[in-house]
């Protein structure tokens, strides 16, 4: 991967986020997983925005399950993976 391009980040957090949240996480895709997790999922240009993002957790008062960095394939932004 290009060290110029976003990294992509999965940020998991306990409980459901509505998916109107979608545009305040800068359009991370919202994954309502079946064992009641949130899942984002999308690009982060460095460390600033990663940080910037576990704020907004925090601001929410959701509980942060984990943050990892994964590897780029067509299946990490999947859009239709949003429920």
């Amino acid at each position: 991967m290009d060290p110029s391009q976003p990294k992509i980040y999965q940020i998991r957090v306990k409980d459901h986020l509505r998916r109107e949240w979608t545009d305040w996480f800068g359009g991370l895709a919202i994954t309502l997983e079946e064992n009641g997790d949130t899942l984002l999922t999308g690009p982060v240009i460095d460390q600033a925005a990663l940080y910037g993002l576990l704020r907004k957790v925090r601001d929410l008062g959701m509980a942060l399950v984990s943050v990892q960095q994964i590897q780029y394939d067509e299946t990490s932004l999947e859009k239709g993976s949003r429920k």
